[in-house]
């Protein structure tokens, strides 16, 4: 422990110099890549986290192992730092707000409580004049017996703690509703239409403390059992005036929300070229991955510098770029039950690939490992690589 704890946060204005120790709530790979990128600028992390021997507290300097709402540890991660983010949106709005009133917090505690609730977030979108897709509130089973039947086909989508398909079901009527709310728990949700899609695309941007924000290269996404499998930059021909439309959305909710940090946007584009807004990510997003060999700076340096107090850095595409998601089938691809290591030697030949994997203990059919990124100037080869990537690891993607 490396300081006594201070009377009040840091100004916004104030810059944490390389050497100091940033914190990270959470331990998983997105945390993991956000100590690589501080540690590449000089600085220290330290990662609070409930389980030993987390992806990301295998690599930070320092690691405390506690639950996210206790005293203690909270305590503890205090002593170490003057800065904490998060890697993911459910760490509880309460602690986030305990330590706000100590060190410096990004995103807000008010920020979290917002978009870790599908309910209070479709309704700041709303409010914000920005389209959404047609929903209802979902708290009781007499809310679906109510609802309109144009809302159907529709997906049932619990309000908290859902992400890659959990806590999702598709309805096609009010039974098959009643059904998926009852398995649910009868929590609350969001009973939500499905519209006619041609594209899914993520605006990922960063926001500084001094108001400034970068955007980078809007992404085209593909998602296999609500799992996303590929996000494809600089290849996809985008109209302008919706590329523009969906930057323009991305900043508007994050002045919306006071935003300071790194925040993904997914939207839709529907087949009249109308764009509907999705579902708001406050921390680096799985579809800006990509960002990490593509672009000047990565949407995890873009994390380091916004909590430091330090510039933006450039968002520029270098070249054409396909992320790539990796899940623990690709180690049970043979059919067997034992997991065996994938190819990774036949991957890594191939011209542009860029492999990162998340060092998690266990490979489980579904969970994300890694992923790849494939980078290439010219579109061509970087699908056709891009698909020796999938062929090899079984990815099944559809590029």
């Amino acid at each position: 422990m490396n300081r006594d704890l201070p009377q009040e946060p840091l100004p916004y204005s104030a810059i944490l110099q390389p050497g100091h120790t940033l914190g990270m709530m959470g331990g998983g790979q997105l945390g993991r890549m956000f100590c690589h990128a501080a540690q590449s600028l000089g600085y220290k992390v330290v990662v609070l986290e409930p389980t030993e021997e987390s992806p990301a507290g295998r690599v930070a300097e320092y690691e405390v192992v506690s639950a996210y709402d206790d005293m203690k540890g909270l305590d503890t991660l205090l002593s170490y730092t003057q800065a904490v983010t998060t890697e993911f949106e459910n760490v509880p709005a309460a602690s986030l707000k305990y330590l706000s009133s100590q060190i410096r917090i990004s995103p807000s505690a008010a920020v979290v409580a917002v978009v870790q609730d599908r309910i209070a977030e479709k309704a700041f979108i709303a409010s914000q004049g920005i389209p959404v897709a047609p929903y209802v509130e979902i708290r009781t089973i007499e809310d679906l017996e109510k609802a309109d039947n144009t809302l159907f086909p529709a997906i049932l989508k619990a309000a908290r703690l859902g992400y890659d398909g959990k806590g999702q079901a598709r309805v096609k009527s009010v039974a098959e509703a009643v059904e998926a709310f009852k398995s649910f728990g009868e929590v609350p949700c969001v009973l939500e239409a499905m519209l006619p899609l041609k594209k899914e695309v993520s605006v990922v941007m960063a926001r500084g403390f001094d108001g400034k924000t970068a955007l980078f290269p809007i992404g085209v996404n593909t998602h296999i059992n609500g799992i996303l499998s590929s996000s494809v930059v600089g290849v996809e021909e985008i109209d302008p005036t919706i590329e523009k439309a969906a930057q323009e959305a991305a900043i508007k909710i994050a002045l919306g929300l006071n935003y300071f940090g790194v925040m993904c946007v997914e939207f839709f584009i529907l087949e009249d070229n109308r764009l509907v807004a999705n579902e708001i990510a406050p921390r680096p997003h799985n579809s800006g991955h990509y960002t990490m060999n593509a672009c000047l700076s990565s949407q995890f340096e873009q994390q380091v510098r916004v909590l430091a107090g330090m510039p933006l850095g450039s968002t520029d595409l270098l070249a054409p770029t396909i992320m790539l998601n990796i899940l623990g089938d690709s180690w049970f691809a043979h059919g067997g039950e034992q997991a065996i290591e994938p190819d990774w030697a036949s991957v890594l030949a191939l011209p542009g690939v860029n492999l990162h994997l998340y060092g998690k203990a266990e490979a489980r059919k579904g969970r994300k490992m890694g992923h790849i990124n494939i980078v290439n100037k010219d579109p061509q080869q970087l699908i056709y690589y891009a698909r020796q990537v999938s062929d090899i690891l079984h990815l099944n993607a559809k590029i």
